[in-house]
């Protein structure tokens, strides 16, 4: 799955026809728990799993899967260069970054040339609303244009260290990040959200997502 919405990845065929998967070398970045890369290795593809967090490796060791699980900085890849056909990156890692071009060069490093880099992130649009999912969630409260980070802190004898930071890009700044990184933009999706989906997660509802996007994934490919 792409996201909350979920389109599925069998049905966009984002990363290629399902047959075109098998023996694919394919990175997932930011995997958490491993859920694409299991799905991956399913279809007959080679993934590497890789996350920041030994803790979400943890649970991808946990629940099981033939594939490699990295513990490493997406920002600082250590792979060699044109080591991947694909990569994928579902939520993860690029939110989270201060500086997505560093992130964007390593990947397109790290693929063959004609290498599909396919990633999805929380709309920018969602940025100007409340985090709700019901009516109150549906009028803007924030500057769409403020790219002051979201930070959770944990504050111990008064001093605050941050638990979780994620970043606000413009979907103008993250075609631009795509751009300065050496990559080609070919398309740029923002599902619907389907009648079948009744699920409320977080911000994400079917009253919310009948009227302005929650996810956006980009398509780039190295030529």
């Amino acid at each position: 799955m792409w996201g909350p919405e979920g389109l599925d990845e069998v049905e966009a065929e984002l990363l290629g026809p399902p047959e075109e998967l098998k023996g694919r070398d394919v990175l997932e970045i930011g995997a958490g728990a491993a859920q694409c890369a299991r799905w991956l290795a399913a279809q007959g593809a080679r993934p590497v799993a890789l996350d920041i967090s030994h803790r979400q490796l943890q649970h991808a060791l946990r629940i099981g899967g033939t594939f490699p699980l990295v513990c490493a900085d997406a920002g600082a890849l250590p792979f060699a260069d044109g080591s991947f056909d694909l990569a994928c990156s579902a939520y993860g890692a690029l939110p989270f970054v201060a500086d997505p071009v560093r992130v964007l060069t390593e990947v397109r490093r790290v693929l063959r040339p004609g290498g599909r880099f396919v990633f999805s992130v929380t709309h920018p649009i969602r940025w100007a609303f409340p985090d709700e999912p019901g009516p109150e969630g549906l009028s803007v409260s924030a500057s769409y244009f403020d790219r002051t980070p979201y930070v959770e802190q944990y504050i111990e004898n008064g001093v605050g260290r941050a638990v979780y930071v994620e970043h606000h890009r413009t979907l103008g700044d993250r075609v631009r990040d795509i751009v300065a990184s050496g990559f080609r933009l070919v398309d740029l999706v923002e599902p619907e959200w389907p009648a079948w989906n009744t699920s409320e997660w977080g911000g994400w509802s079917p009253l919310r997502g009948s009227l302005i996007p929650g996810t956006a994934v980009f398509v780039c490919v190295r030529d």
